[in-house]
């Protein structure tokens, strides 16, 4: 196809016009011609049936009747004015009600003519009725695109409406854009594939999406264009990793040494879990092949994949790299270094800590320390990518829920050795595996599914605000055990002052509950500074107090194993990823530990499911993948920056299978033809060298 048609302001095509175009643009982000051509229907109105009058009722969804008008009237006067009229067919009278646009409906609705009426009927006095119905004058000799079996409805906006430009406008307009482009359509897959998947064509396709003949054949586009969407998804994720590990050798760890022996026989303070031995190997495979590695290391809240990173820093150590690990906060990097050098004692590793705040002193000394070799790891903030950062010969490279990180940040890391380090890419936030697949499907996936052993599963308990005298006393009894006590407040967005607020009157019913000197309590918000706020954490981790009230979420890595209660005040503002990462703070010990999540009684359905799905389970994949079905993909933390989740209309919830399909598709396509090079692939072939000038396709996903 002639890219410049396509590539068409849409103000050109005929029926928008500048103004229209203008709005287009700030409505729907709809530009060009391409842009109203891949904007597809939300749904479709059943025009196939009519329904005779006498077997409407009132709890029927919408329907369609074919009637005629035999009279008309407008009641009422100024504000109160209402057009009513009456339509018959040979089963009975149903009565069609305006309030508003009554002007134009008037001059429309003439007694004597046919007209097909579409709408919700009720009950109003006894009759049936239905206030304003669509319109379309009955005309059983036109087809047009505007009298259908299935009917496109399309989205729109207020400001959209007032210019004639609701669902039918649109509709109007994407008749008017395939009568122009649709002969232009080039295919996009391969012939092969069509058949294999008896998929229908590409023009076939976006003719039957906008406009169906019948169910079937909108099944059909349906399943061609989601399979499409998906497919190339795949291709580029897929053929990224074949091209990296074709192009780029990668550092061998040939032996594992005195230094991870030592740390596993001498100084690991607990036995690993089979899951954690099982990821551990799958980490040395990788780094022996002479192939980089690059792979995503998915662990529960204290699942234990710090000491999994710790020993493959300490693999690399041995075989004379360095490796280092990026956090996203300097809080979790600063939890990451004391807790690695605790580990590992005295003269296993040297370690050193680079953050935004180090002094510059301080700084300068770990650059010469960090390019001659003195330093084996170095952990840090995004500061580890800054240019002045050298290694003497990096060869591992730990990233921390990586998700918080851009492209650009974590593809710096990549260039710091002459030869790609190893990229393991660590997150605590399970992902669902359709997205898994989707977002890291050029990485290699370990699963840590089992927690540590003598930990026991977190109890959540819902209580209702009626109940909260039974979580004070709760409170008492955990608190005279020895244990400590979070209580964490919503952060209400709309009001920074509110959540202050909120959180004053929460700190005084607390305080008069656990009055001093007995109880102290520990205060975080986000008014207090970064050095006030890690003072009242180290409090409450050197356990001089027993209550941490905080409106902020706690920090992810905040570890304190004798907490073991977490209280989360107006549970149901929490979405669910943030209650179970919330539930993580605790159950860090070997003592049993509690979340009680306190919520109003009046619940929205979600929030019902949110906190029941938090009381019946502890696994977050099972989480995420509720938490994907309430909020969908595109609103699961990290997707959106990734850029690959452009799905217009397949879905990661409901097209697992298809999305399954696909990336098997694609897997033997690249076992056969890695290069795309063979003819029957011309196409795929095509589809990367017009677009890869375009498209960054980052070297760690």
């Amino acid at each position: 196809m002639p890219h410049h048609l396509l590539d068409t302001p849409i103000e050109y095509l005929k029926g928008v016009g500048p103004q229209r175009g203008e709005l287009l643009k700030k409505e729907l982000s709809i530009f060009t011609y391409s842009d109203l051509l891949y904007y597809y229907p939300f749904r479709y109105i059943d025009r196939t049936q009519f329904y005779k009058i006498s077997s409407l009722k009132p709890e029927l969804p919408m329907v369609q009747v074919l009637g005629r008008v035999v009279s008309k009237e407008i009641i009422g006067e100024k504000q109160k004015k209402r057009l009513v009229a009456l339509l018959k067919d040979d089963t009975g009278l149903l009565e069609l009600v305006w309030f508003q646009g009554i002007k134009w409906i008037d001059s429309l609705l003439q007694p004597g003519l046919v007209f097909i009426v579409f709408g919700k009927p009720s009950s109003f006095n006894g009759k049936l009725s239905m206030s304003h119905p669509e319109l379309e004058l009955y005309d059983p000799e036109n087809k047009k695109p505007g009298n259908l079996a299935l009917q496109p409805v399309y989205g729109s906006t207020e400001k959209l409406k007032q210019y004639s430009l609701d669902s039918k406008g649109i509709q109007r307009l994407t008749a008017n854009l395939l009568q122009v482009v649709l002969s232009h359509v080039p295919e996009t897959l391969p012939d092969y594939i069509l058949q294999q998947y008896r998929l229908i064509s590409k023009r076939l396709a976006l003719q039957h999406i906008h406009f169906p003949s019948d169910v079937n054949l909108m099944h059909a586009a349906q399943q061609r264009i989601k399979f499409e969407e998906l497919f190339f998804i795949q291709l580029k994720l897929l053929r990224n990793k074949t091209v990296l590990t074709r192009k780029y050798k990668g550092l061998i760890f040939g032996q594992v040494g005195d230094k991870f022996n030592t740390f596993y026989n001498e100084r690991l303070p607990f036995e690993l879990t089979g899951a954690q031995k099982r990821v551990i190997k799958e980490i040395r495979q990788d780094t022996q092949r002479g192939v980089q590695m690059n792979r995503l290391l998915q662990g529960d809240v204290g699942s234990g994949k710090t000491a999994v990173a710790l020993m493959c820093m300490l693999l690399a150590i041995d075989n004379g790299f360095q490796a280092c690990m990026m956090a996203p906060t300097e809080i979790l990097a600063q939890q990451h270094y004391l807790s690695l050098e605790k580990l590992l004692g005295d003269n296993l590793a040297t370690i050193a800590l680079l953050t935004g705040s180090t002094p510059k002193k301080q700084r300068k000394i770990i650059h010469a320390e960090l390019e001659n070799g003195n330093i084996n790891i170095l952990i840090g903030t995004h500061a580890l990518i800054e240019d002045t950062v050298k290694f003497n010969n990096l060869g591992l490279v730990v990233i921390d829920e990586q998700h918080r990180f851009g492209v650009e940040q974590r593809a710096k890391l990549w260039t710091k050795n002459h030869v790609p380090p190893h990229i393991l890419v660590m997150t605590a936030t399970p992902i669902p595996r359709t997205l898994a697949m989707t977002l890291y499907g050029d990485l290699d996936v370990s699963v840590i599914d089992e927690l540590p052993v003598g930990r026991k599963p977190i109890k959540t308990i819902h209580l209702y605000e009626s109940q909260r005298l039974r979580m004070f006393g709760f409170m008492r009894e955990e608190i005279a055990k020895g244990r400590q006590v979070y209580i964490v407040y919503p952060l209400i967005k709309e009001s920074e002052k509110l959540d202050l607020l909120h959180l004053e009157a929460g700190i005084e019913a607390i305080s008069q509950e656990f009055p001093l000197p007995q109880y102290r309590i520990s205060i975080v918000h986000g008014k207090l500074s970064a050095s006030d706020k890690e003072a009242e954490m180290q409090r409450f981790a050197r356990g001089e107090t027993q209550i941490m009230v905080a409106t902020t979420v706690i920090e992810v890595g905040v570890n304190v194993p004798n907490a073991s209660v977490m209280i989360i005040e107006n549970a149901e503002r929490f979405g669910l990823s943030q209650l179970h990462q919330l539930r993580g703070r605790v159950g860090r010990g070997a003592e049993q530990s509690y979340c009680i999540l306190m919520s109003g009684s009046k619940l929205s359905k979600d929030a019902r499911i949110r906190l029941d799905t938090m009381v019946r389970t502890n696994n977050g994949f099972e989480i995420s993948e509720i938490d994907m079905q309430l909020r969908g993909p595109g609103d699961i933390e990290g997707t959106r920056q990734s850029g690959v989740l452009d799905l217009k209309l397949a879905d990661l919830v409901t097209d697992q299978a298809i999305l399954q399909t696909a990336r098997d598709c694609v897997i033997r396509i690249f076992d056969e033809d890695p290069d795309l090079s063979s003819e029957k692939n011309r196409l795929l072939w095509q589809y990367f060298n017009q677009r890869e000038h375009g498209l960054v396709w980052n070297k760690i996903s």
